[in-house]
This record gives C-alpha cells, sequence and structure tokens, in this order.
C-alpha cells in the first residue's frame, strides 16, 4: 500500500536544490499540492533573491502533473514568513504538511 498526500497542501523551505527538491518532488509524486519555498541564496549565505530554483521546481511537478508555486521567502524573516502562509492560505485554503529544510552550508 503506498502513501498518498492527496487534496494535501505541504510548504517545503530549501526546495529549490538537493534534499528539500526532493521531497517537494516526490510529496507532489504522492499528490500534493506543494510550496516550494527557495531564497535563492548562494553558498556563501547571501541572497540572491532569484526564484529560479524554485521555479524550476515547480515547472518539474507540473510537468508530472502535479500542482505547485514557487515562494522566496526568508524563513529567517517573521513578516515574510507570515507572507508566505497568508499566501498560501489564500490560494489553497490549507497547510496539512511543513518539511523545515532550509539551510545553507
Amino acid at each position: 500500500m503506498s502513501i498518498t498526500f492527496n487534496d494535501r497542501v505541504a510548504i517545503v523551505t530549501g526546495a529549490g536544490g538537493g534534499l528539500g527538491r526532493c521531497h517537494a518532488l516526490d510529496l507532489a509524486r504522492r499528490g500534493a499540492k506543494v510550496v516550494i519555498n527557495d531564497l535563492g541564496g548562494n553558498v556563501d549565505g547571501s541572497d540572491d533573491g532569484s526564484l529560479s530554483a524554485a521555479e524550476t521546481v515547480v515547472e518539474e511537478i507540473k510537468a508530472g502533473g502535479g500542482e505547485a508555486m514557487a515562494n522566496g521567502a526568508s524563513v529567517t524573516d517573521k513578516d515574510q514568513v507570515n507572507t508566505m502562509v497568508e499566501e498560501v492560505m489564500s490560494k489553497y485554503g490549507q497547510i496539512d504538511i511543513l518539511i523545515n529544510n532550509a539551510g545553507i552550508l
């Protein structure tokens, strides 16, 4: 029996690459609508402000028949996180899953 997440909404932070991307793609394959949160940060910790990594993952999910949206909020900024949550609630009406994966090594 396979675990599914149909009608569930997930936020995955740091989902523009690495493990976050893997988590997001797997949730989408299992039916979740996924918010791809990625700051667009550089390896040195600076913010390049680009949503390109998040948008690439969104396109991968959509190409596989899933639903996703990109978000560039910094999880270190409470106001940006609150805005992200408001946007997700406005679009989907719920948040069921949160994977706190963001980090820059």
